[in-house]
């Protein structure tokens, strides 16, 4: 698997480098979680998936909540709507505020943002998303690079098939340099296997049209090392888009990066690393939220952190009672040692 041939990622004039990124996730990848994805080795990360009209309307204050600009490039933006003037508008508020690449999500299957025709419902809207493809590339003007977050379809029916091939070769032909492709339908959320097979089709289709400067990066179901550099081995993309499988688990980019480079896998954390991360990756959410929002915002992740423990389900429970930093240092001394 050492020889797996791997080459940078790059979109358009950007080069990210190690082909494994930290995806957009709603809730979680945050500045903390993205300083410490990138203490593990990934080289690019995603913000948060941000609603049109929060960036428009948010101050420039504020904007910090959603960029913290300090150590973060290259980092990229997804951004989420169904109203082309308002994409754009806050298109050019994510290339102001500096960010490096501007990625559409058109996957997202929450029911809440469906019935308002955003994310994944656009898949079943071609004349939509094609609408936001091109006003959102006459906005960016090559300025940045424009990539797609999408699923296989909104469903299994040869209609949305041809829906998601028709939006990929507009969008090509529109001067989007990059996709992200999760293998599974919107209606199946995260249900059943992601299907890699469509991601390798995707991939031929793109080749078979001239598009090989075009990166495609899998995405479904990427929760181990091996397997991960096997679904990107086989499936023929220029990379790999970690989401669910990092949350409280930052050493997979570590261990695909180890393999990957030098063909062997670490050994899994001990409790003292994992609670030495832990500390890390509070602090930065203390520093940047406050203490009294970053123990709320801190208890998701560590309800993930502790599944690498062998008291799996005692450390949840004290991770889920935890309302003060004194709540949260005395499970760490408790349970991960000094």
């Amino acid at each position: 698997m050492s020889g797996i041939g791997v080459l940078p990622l790059r979109f358009g004039g950007l080069e990210v480098g190690f082909p494994v990124i930290q995806a957009a996730l709603s809730g979680y990848s945050d500045f903390p979680m993205r300083m410490i994805s990138r203490k593990f080795g990934a080289e690019f990360v995603v913000s948060e998936v941000l609603l049109d009209q929060f960036v428009v309307s948010v101050s420039r204050r504020k904007s910090r909540l959603y960029f913290a600009g300090q150590n973060e490039h290259p980092c990229g933006a997804q951004v989420m709507g169904n109203d082309v003037l308002l994409i754009c508008r806050a298109v050019e508020r994510l290339i102001e505020v500096g960010f490096d690449l501007v990625d559409l999500n058109f996957a997202c299957p929450v029911k809440k943002v469906l019935s308002r025709g955003r994310g994944g419902n656009l898949l079943r809207e071609p004349d939509v998303a094609v609408k936001i493809i091109d006003g959102v590339s006459r906005v960016i003007g090559g300025v940045v690079p424009l990539t797609i977050k999408l699923r296989k379809g909104f469903d299994d029916s040869d209609r949305s098939r041809n829906n998601f091939f028709t939006i990929l070769d507009h969008a090509v032909n529109s001067g989007v340099c990059g996709f992200t492709v999760h293998g599974r339908t919107v209606q199946q959320r995260y249900e059943g296997k992601s299907d890699w097979n469509f991601v390798r089709e995707v991939k031929k289709h793109l080749l078979k049209n001239g598009n090989t400067d075009i990166m495609l990066v899998g995405s479904g179901d990427l929760f181990g090392a091996e397997d991960a550099l096997c679904k990107m081995r086989q499936s023929g993309v220029n990379g790999l888009s970690l989401a669910r499988g990092v949350i409280g688990n930052p050493w997979l980019f570590r261990d695909i990066k180890s393999i990957m480079f030098g063909g062997v896998l670490p050994e899994r954390p001990d409790i003292v690393e994992q609670g030495g991360v832990l500390r890390e990756h509070f602090e930065l959410a203390v520093n940047f939220y406050g203490e009294l929002h970053a123990t709320t915002a801190m208890r998701a992740f560590a309800v993930h952190y502790s599944k690498l423990h062998p008291q799996t389900t005692n450390v949840r429970a004290d991770f889920v009672k935890a309302k003060t930093i004194n709540d949260w240092n005395d499970i760490l001394k408790k349970w991960y040692g000094s």
